[in-house]
């Protein structure tokens, strides 16, 4: 089964689940630098790079997505290392490919994303950022990608360039998108109608990743179910963002007794922001029962909180081993052999 057909019959059958979040929770490892966010890790320790995708696969992941997010050639040209562009880039597709092909039927994605240089004025910008697109997209296929995953894309028409390119490798494509606080995307173009001009493009799977939280994205994915036919996928970042604050960017946090100081919360003071793992399961439950049927969670991710995706929708992972089981809880829990006076302090502890 070739990897279109095999992507579309796994989601026709039942949901799918990809792991993102590659930047947050590996800066938390101690692996990259906030706010820069350079995915070197493929390079520097590949060993990390590599546990995480386990860790993400055990959790529940089907897809193994190369960390490329940020690996382009102007991010590269930022820190001035656009010598290792290359390089980066076939390190992280062959970890991302060794691990998806240590378990049977796992599907390895390239990756493409938001550039920050698209322009819709300047077609000569415009020819840069495809220019990326395909020499990242190329790699992947020679890297052996079973898909193409182009997400956190804010400018309606850098989104459609992604496709574009994505689609001329013959994979499938997964597109999606990041619309910031101002409700439709960067070039003024709508939210759903976006996702409608990326079906009729030729998506296989349209939808919405990062930048908003459970609460904030659900109402969107309503819209998006209804009016494309394609599968829609929902990768959200796990913080309560708010109608207010309908963004990670911006979040507050008037309760912070030591303020970040570069004076906001994103990206390094968002951990009180944090949604729990029911309210992640929730989301997962809630839009699998919109018709959403690719899912995941992106920056905040951990694997504790995949995995409650995974199991929020019926699935039994790897790691479900060690699932929350408080009936041994020495305060908590029902064991016969727990201490009556020992469970009688939960109350006051």
């Amino acid at each position: 089964m070739n990897g279109s057909a095999n992507l579309t019959a796994r989601l026709d059958a039942g949901p799918v689940i990809c792991a993102e979040g590659f930047l947050f929770e590996l800066e938390r490892r101690g692996y990259l630098s906030a706010g820069e966010f350079v995915p070197e890790v493929a390079l520097e320790f590949p060993e990390a790079l590599r546990a995480l995708h386990t860790d993400y696969q055990r959790a529940g992941s089907d897809i193994v997505e190369a960390f490329t997010y940020n690996g382009h050639r102007e991010k590269m040209r930022v820190i001035g290392k656009e010598d290792l562009l290359e390089p980066l880039n076939r390190a992280a597709l062959q970890i991302a490919r060794e691990v998806a092909g240590a378990r049977p039927g796992d599907l390895m994605a390239g990756n493409i994303s938001n550039t920050n240089i698209w322009d819709p004025a300047d077609a000569t910008r415009q020819d840069e950022v495809r220019g990326m697109f395909t020499e990242m997209v190329g790699w992947a296929v020679e890297e052996g990608a079973n898909l193409i995953i182009g997400e956190t894309f804010y400018y309606a028409g850098e989104a459609l360039a992604a496709l574009e390119v994505a689609k001329s490798s013959g994979l499938p494509v997964v597109l999606t998108i990041a619309p910031m606080a101002m409700n439709e995307m960067a070039d003024g173009i709508g939210i759903v109608e976006t996702c409608q001009q990326l079906e009729q493009a030729g998506a296989d799977v349209v939808g919405m990743n990062c930048f908003r939280g459970p609460d904030t994205m659900l109402p969107w994915l309503h819209k998006i179910r209804e009016a494309v036919s394609c599968h829609v996928g929902a990768l959200p970042i796990p913080y309560r963002t708010t109608p207010e604050e309908p963004t990670f960017f911006n979040l507050t946090d008037n309760q912070a007794r030591v303020p970040s100081p570069h004076g906001r919360t994103f990206p390094t003071a968002l951990d009180p922001l944090y949604a729990n793992r029911y309210e992640i399961g929730a989301f997962a439950s809630n839009a699998h029962q919109l018709g959403v049927s690719y899912l995941g969670v992106c920056c905040g991710a951990s694997p504790m909180l995949v995995r409650q995706a995974a199991e929020a929708v019926g699935r039994v992972t790897q790691a479900s081993r060690f699932s929350e089981n408080m009936r041994n809880h020495f305060m908590y829990g029902d064991n016969e052999r727990l201490p009556e006076h020992i469970t009688a302090l939960g109350d006051r502890a």
